[in-house]
């Protein structure tokens, strides 16, 4: 079974997350560890807990969710795992880096592609890809139906969606991924959002705005 940790890192204010298992082996999703002091936490965090990080993932390439990949890959020796259709989006963040005053280094290492319906394993443990672009091109969601739980990155939020006013967004796309891909799951499902607190699907059917 599947345990969560959650972070809230760098001035924009992103969910960086942690999954790790009875075998202490951990998957560490969206690191946005900006400031030493906000990558400290992370390692003291998997060091505490005696965690072995295997899988780097993103939901997708906004800056504010890699700031870390380029630390926890070197750290922890690990490929970053991403949609091919936001590696021209990772590509591009030092330069949208520049524009908010934050230089950072940006993960040069191997990439290992997913798509949808791919499966992520952790042991016995596995996290279904589920493909929702409209915020980002290519942004994936990371599902466990085992335990009723989504990582949604910038897709849904608490009585919110994602801005598609960015480069590759579309709001209309987003809004149909939200409904034929995501508000297809069990309304019990928490959802774990790139920001903000978690929600619910049955909550987000019944009370967001952006969706009624």
């Amino acid at each position: 079974m599947l345990q969560i940790q959650s972070f809230v890192f760098n001035p924009i204010q992103e969910n960086t997350y942690i999954l790790f298992n009875e075998q202490k082996e951990c998957i560490i999703i969206d690191p946005g560890m900006y400031f030493d002091e906000e990558k400290e936490a992370l390692q003291n965090f998997i060091s505490e807990n005696k965690l072995t990080p295997k899988l780097l993932l993103n939901t997708h390439c906004h800056l504010d969710h890699v700031f870390g990949n380029k630390f926890v890959a070197e750290t922890y020796n690990l490929s970053l795992q991403i949609h091919k259709g936001e590696k021209p989006v990772l590509d591009f963040a030092p330069v949208v880096a520049l524009q908010y005053n934050m230089p950072f280094d940006n993960y040069a290492g191997d990439f290992i592609y997913l798509k949808e319906g791919d499966s992520i394993k952790l042991n016995n443990d596995v996290l279904t890809i589920i493909e929702a672009p409209g915020h980002s091109p290519a942004s994936i969601c990371f599902y466990c139906k085992a335990q009723n739980f989504i990582i949604g990155g910038d897709v849904l939020f608490q009585r919110s969606i994602g801005r598609t006013d960015l480069p590759g967004g579309d709001y209309e796309t987003l809004i149909g991924n939200i409904r034929n891909k995501l508000f297809v799951l069990p309304d019990e499902t928490i959802v774990y959002s790139g920001h903000g607190e978690p929600t619910t699907i049955g909550e987000e059917k019944k009370y967001n705005p952006y969706l009624q």
